[in-house]
This record gives C-alpha cells, sequence and structure tokens, in this order.
C-alpha cells in the first residue's frame, strides 16, 4: 500500500464517526433522513426561484446559489458517509479522496464567499431602498457572482495541487468522515509548511474577512432600523437577522474552531462534531432559515401548485 519515500498510499481509511455498533442502523436512518431533507430542501428553493417570475430578483438570485451550494457541499461527503455506514469499509482510493477534497473546498469556499454576498444585499435593501435597484442591478449581480465562484474554485484547485506534491508514508488513517485537508496534512511525511501557510493566507479573504463584513453589515442594519422603524419593524428585523446570525455563526464559528485553532487542543471527537455541524446541518438548515420561511417563497410555492391544478 505504501513504497519506500515517494510512492503514495493507494488508499486512505475514513474513521467516520464514533458510534457504537449496536447504534449503527439507527444514525444511518438519521443521516439518511437528513441528507434527503437537504436535497429535497435546495432542490425547492431552485425550482421554485426558476419558475416563478416574482423571485427573479437580486436577492433570490443568491439564494438560488448558496441553495446549489448548499446541495453540492452536502452530497460532496454525505453520500460517501452513508456508503461507508453500510459497507463497513472505510477505504477510499488516493485520487478519490483529493478530488472529494477538491470539491469540498470550492462548495465550503462559496457558502462563505456567498454568506457576505447575502447579508451586502440586504444591507443594501435595509439601509438604501430608495437606490436598492440600481446598486444591485443584474449586471452587478452578475458581476458580484462570476468573480466569487471563481476564487472558490482558484483556492480550491491551488490547494489541490499543493497537495499532489506530498509524500504520505505509512499512516492512512483519516480520523473523520470526509477528506479533510488538514486532516491529510497531519498525515504527510514530507514538508508542508508552504501549505500551511497558504491556508493561512487565503483563510483571510475566504473566511474571517466575509464574517467580519457580515458582522458589520448586520451592525448597520440594526443601527438604521433603530433609527427610523416602528416597534413592530424592528422586532421583526431582528428576528430575521437573529435567524441569519445564527446560521452564520453556526457556519463559521466551527470552520474558525477547526481550521484556525491550534489543532492539539482539539480531540479527534471534537473535531469531528465541528465538521458534522458546518458539513451537514448548517446546508440543512439554510433552506428554513433563510428561505421556506419567507412570505414570497410560500407565495411562489402556491402559485405554481394552483397553476399546475389549473393546467390539468
Amino acid at each position: 500500500m505504501t513504497g519506500n519515500n515517494q510512492s503514495v498510499i493507494s488508499q486512505f481509511l475514513l474513521l467516520g464517526l464514533p458510534i457504537p455498533q449496536e447504534h449503527q442502523q439507527l444514525f444511518y436512518a438519521l443521516f439518511l433522513a437528513m441528507y434527503l431533507t437537504t436535497v429535497l430542501g435546495n432542490l425547492i428553493i431552485i425550482i421554485l426561484i426558476l419558475l416563478d417570475s416574482h423571485l427573479h430578483t437580486p436577492m433570490y438570485l443568491f439564494l438560488s446559489n448558496l441553495s446549489f451550494s448548499d446541495l453540492c457541499f452536502s452530497s460532496v461527503t454525505m453520500p460517501k458517509l452513508l456508503q461507508n455506514m453500510q459497507s463497513q469499509d472505510p477505504s477510499i482510493p488516493y485520487v478519490g479522496c483529493l478530488t472529494q477534497m477538491y470539491f469540498f473546498m470550492v462548495f465550503g469556499d462559496m457558502e462563505s464567499l456567498l454568506l457576505v454576498a447575502m447579508a451586502y444585499d440586504r444591507y443594501v435593501a435595509i439601509c438604501f431602498p430608495l437606490h436598492y435597484i440600481s446598486i444591485m442591478s443584474p449586471k452587478v449581480c452578475a458581476s458580484l457572482l462570476m468573480p466569487l465562484w471563481m476564487l472558490a474554485i482558484f483556492n480550491a484547485m491551488m490547494h489541490t495541487l499543493l497537495m499532489t506534491r506530498l509524500s504520505f508514508c505509512e499512516n492512512n488513517v483519516i480520523p473523520l468522515f470526509f477528506c479533510d485537508i488538514t486532516a491529510l496534512l497531519k498525515l504527510a511525511c514530507s514538508d508542508i509548511y508552504i501549505i500551511e501557510l497558504m491556508i493561512f493566507i487565503m483563510g483571510g479573504p475566504i473566511i474571517i474577512v466575509p464574517f467580519l463584513l457580515i458582522v458589520m453589515s448586520y451592525a448597520r442594519i440594526v443601527s438604521s432600523i433603530l433609527k427610523v422603524s416602528s416597534p413592530q419593524g424592528i422586532h421583526k428585523i431582528f428576528s430575521t437577522c437573529g435567524s441569519h446570525l445564527s446560521v452564520v455563526s453556526l457556519f463559521y464559528g466551527t470552520v474558525i474552531g477547526v481550521y484556525f485553532c491550534p489543532s492539539a487542543n482539539n480531540s479527534n471527537v471534537k473535531e469531528t462534531v465541528m465538521a458534522m455541524m458546518y458539513t451537514v446541518v448548517t446546508p440543512m438548515l439554510n433552506p428554513f432559515i433563510y428561505s421556506l420561511r419567507n412570505r414570497d417563497m410560500k407565495g411562489a410555492l402556491i402559485r405554481i401548485i394552483c397553476n399546475r391544478k389549473i393546467s390539468f
């Protein structure tokens, strides 16, 4: 399975989740239900936005991209986890591991970048309502989305290519349920300084800066609302911001905890649970918090169902 030095390990072993054998089937059913909920919720959002012309606005353009990103982000890890739980075979080929890592980074980065784009959209809508249409025109939104996707793809490609230069020796056990870059770096037996440096350099514009911008956006929104709105309006905005910020905190809190806190202080179980939160729970919650509670989305669903009934 290994060579002397440079011969790369042909496969890795994913330890998965620390679940007792007698509870495997119960957790398999739970994770399958969570994954199907994620897929169904995000697909409904994408289809509604595509079919209903009332939702062809900047906010829902970002939401459709977020739903697509969430759907893919969860699909990168969950099918393999479910397969491993059923087959009891934790192996993943070397190429498959790097491929999983690449797509995990692409859609994970897009999750972060889209959250800040959505926060900016809400900031403009609430703080500059009269100029919203001119500031957030379709051209501006398209020109904003394209660089975000390119940045996510470039970052993932760069790290994946750097990973191919590493050699792995005897240890091939990954203490997670997916191929994570930090877990792979711990298994490498060649110099990892360059990759670690790039993680911190690129982690700023992709994780830390978006998080700070989101906090600033919501702070400006709250400040603006407190000055002009009625008590009912204040309550509505606070409840909306609270919901958004809860998912933002869940996603960024666990990501920062895994990737930017000293790994020596994190047990494997703690890292696995934190990874589960942002890879499985957050993509499942986003449809409910960002869209399915939204009046426009409910209206679109009712219109499409009624139109179908009339056509039949």
